[in-house]
């Protein structure tokens, strides 16, 4: 069967003569004259191959046909009137689906306040969320299933491919079953540290800090005792918890809070994140690798709802 197409005016105009039931008034309704009405009207019928109106000298009714068409052209054009707004507010990221990964060291605390302010601030915006590494993750984007990615790295080495915007910078910090004799030590000598089995990432999740973590057991004239691979940090702090050995994980990893697991920032041993050792430390080079996580999205996307959520991200980043 041949499709029918009819413009927006004609439906405008069944509205007007529906709701007047009278083609004069219609068509003042309309500022037009009365016959071109009535013709226009006969033709949209002719068109659709059924009568909207019965028609005498007397009086003009709608048919049932008429009856049962009248609400959903009113709500057609009640849409079709929103179009241009609505344009005008995609256009300018107000509107629009943002598929978003994310690394969960980002989501134990900054991305919940994120969404949620967001969507405040762009109600029309849809985040669509999916947890996952960064491996994962720069396979979704080669396949274009992603349009942005929060990764974990360490500073400066995010996936070179991608536009980046660094929101965070954060420490390492040693995890340690709570029984274990350096969890309630003063002050923990690294060298000591450095020989006990190592709960840890594998490399293709997280490269750059893997290296970083490796590094410093190299540095210090050491080969890591790698107990056990685990891809979740939360999996990796129950890992620990179970005497598997020590991790080393963000410092927001300590949101996590597994009874059983202590958490020792980089002053138990004298130094501060990034820095260079205290003289009170013994002598192993380097100081303990930090981690940064950086929001990513394909070069040259145009997705204005994502460039509106890079913007409120940059912004919240900036404010701490």
């Amino acid at each position: 069967m041949k499709e029918t197409f009819i413009d927006v005016r004609a439906w405008r105009q069944f509205v007007a003569v529906a709701e007047e039931l009278h083609f004069g008034r219609a068509a003042i309704r309309l500022h037009m004259t009365q016959p071109p009405l009535t013709q226009a009207i006969a033709q949209m019928e002719r068109s659709l191959g059924v009568m909207l109106f019965d028609r005498t000298r007397r009086r003009v009714a709608l048919t049932p046909a008429g009856e049962a068409l009248l609400p959903d052209v009113r709500d057609f054009l009640e849409r079709a009137q929103a179009l241009p707004v609505r344009a005008r507010a995609a256009a300018a990221g107000e509107v629009g689906r943002v598929r978003l990964a994310f690394v969960s060291t980002i989501g134990f605390e900054r991305l919940p306040e994120w969404v949620r302010d967001f969507r405040v601030l762009c109600p029309q915006v849809a985040l669509e969320l999916v947890e996952a590494t960064g491996d994962v993750q720069r396979a979704l984007f080669a396949r274009g299933e992603l349009d942005g990615g929060l990764v974990l790295h360490s500073p400066g080495a995010a996936p070179p491919e991608l536009a980046r915007l660094a929101v965070a910078e954060e420490p390492l910090v040693l995890a340690l079953p709570a029984s274990h004799p350096l969890a309630g030590a003063p002050r923990l000598d690294l060298a000591q540290v450095l020989a006990e089995p190592l709960v840890i990432f594998p490399r293709r999740i997280v490269p750059s800090l893997h290296d970083a973590i490796f590094a410093l057991y190299h540095a210090a004239g050491r080969v890591p005792v790698v107990a056990q691979e685990a891809i979740q940090m939360q999996t990796i702090v129950n890992l620990v918890w179970g005497g598997l050995g020590v991790a080393w994980v963000p410092e927001s990893v300590t949101q996590f809070r597994r009874e059983g697991v202590v958490y020792r920032a980089a002053d138990a041993f004298g130094l501060a994140p990034g820095k260079a050792r205290t003289k009170a430390v013994k002598a192993v080079p380097g100081p303990l690798p930090v981690c940064e996580t950086s929001l990513v999205w394909p070069v040259g996307l145009n997705n204005p709802a994502l460039a509106r959520f890079i913007d409120f991200v940059r912004d919240r980043s900036a404010a701490g």
